[in-house]
């Protein structure tokens, strides 16, 4: 896998480099074993400072690696942290969804009283109200059962009035019964009264 990192592709090529110059002090060393003239001396104390300055620049990288990897590992965690919450939420928001089905399905199953209603037709409807022939099926539902309860409404006025009525006539019947069993009592006493007197005419002289 290619390293695309910038630090690490510095910290690799520094790496060859000093490789690469190590390899070729050793292979100086061992060519010359023997040589101690004062430019062999000059050229591997040059060699040497070269190296340790391939080798400060590789613990300068080193230390940038680590400093960035603890850099990525903090944004990785912080990043599984937000992934962690956002996941949580949307299992939360599927189970309100889930609830909220539940309760919709219920609603839907739920036997309504004003299904029971005895409404009039929807085509007879219209027919007395064409003005919501363009109205939605709640907008026309709503419209029905205000129908269905203005007509109950008048029903109940007519049954009051007819109540009414029929109380007034139950007490002139009362009023006619009770004038009725006055007379009666009347002609029984005017009854009991002429008795004398028939019987005075019933007397042969």
């Amino acid at each position: 896998m290619a390293v695309t990192d910038p630090s690490l592709h510095a910290a690799l090529e520094t790496s060859a480099h000093t490789r690469e110059h190590c390899m070729s002090m050793l292979d100086r060393l061992f060519s010359n074993p023997s040589s101690s003239s004062d430019d062999s001396q000059a050229e591997l104390f040059k060699a040497q400072k070269i190296l340790h300055a391939y080798l400060s620049q590789m613990r300068g990288l080193n230390r940038q690696a680590v400093l960035d990897v603890r850099e990525t590992k903090q944004t990785t965690a912080e990043a599984r942290q937000e992934v962690d919450r956002l996941h949580l939420q949307l299992q939360n928001l599927y189970y309100e969804q889930r609830h909220l089905r539940g309760e919709i399905a219920a609603c839907d199953a739920y036997d309504h009283k004003y299904q029971q209603l005895p409404l009039v037709p929807v085509e007879e409807f219209l027919r007395l109200r064409p003005e919501l022939s363009e109205a939605s099926e709640h907008e026309l539902m709503v419209a029905r059962i205000n129908h269905e309860h203005a007509e109950r409404e008048a029903l109940e006025q007519e049954r009051q009035g007819l109540l009414k009525k029929k109380q007034g006539l139950i007490a002139d019947n009362k009023k006619r019964r009770d004038d009725l069993a006055n007379l009666d009592k009347d002609l029984e006493k005017f009854i009991d009264a002429a008795k004398p007197i028939q019987k005075t005419f019933e007397k042969e002289y």
